[in-house]
């Protein structure tokens, strides 16, 4: 069984930073892309950064230069770091994990984490 848990979100003014981390449990299992992605009120969800086994990363261009991703390999935990966070940043935030039955083997799935909350007021 996979689950991914995330943790970190909350409220914070417009200039302020988060951390969010999502760990993924995937048994005997590994993963190869880790992805956060975000939906506000109204919207459809959007990538917002993604990274692969390897440590390549790509990102939205609205959080190019704000918003960092990077992962823990032996942890299976990808972390966002949010600094200048403004309000068109308030969403909820879901990880999202490609795992695999081994390096380099069939996709198992992908799957979401339950989400966390990312409040900015201005």
């Amino acid at each position: 069984q996979v689950q991914l848990v995330e943790s970190g979100g909350g409220s914070v003014q417009a200039g302020g930073s988060l951390r969010l981390s999502c760990a993924a449990s995937t048994s005997s299992f590994s993963i190869n892309t880790m992805d956060w992605h975000r939906q506000a009120p109204g919207k459809q969800r959007e990538l917002v950064a993604a990274i692969t086994s390897g440590g390549n990363t790509n990102y939205a261009d609205s959080v190019k230069g704000r918003f960092t991703i990077s992962r823990d390999n032996a942890k299976n935990t990808v972390y966002l770091q949010m600094n200048s966070l403004k309000p068109e940043d308030t969403a909820v935030y879901y990880c999202n994990a490609e795992v695999v039955v081994s390096p380099g083997g069939g996709i198992l799935g992908k799957y979401w984490g339950q989400g966390t909350q990312v409040t900015v007021s201005s």
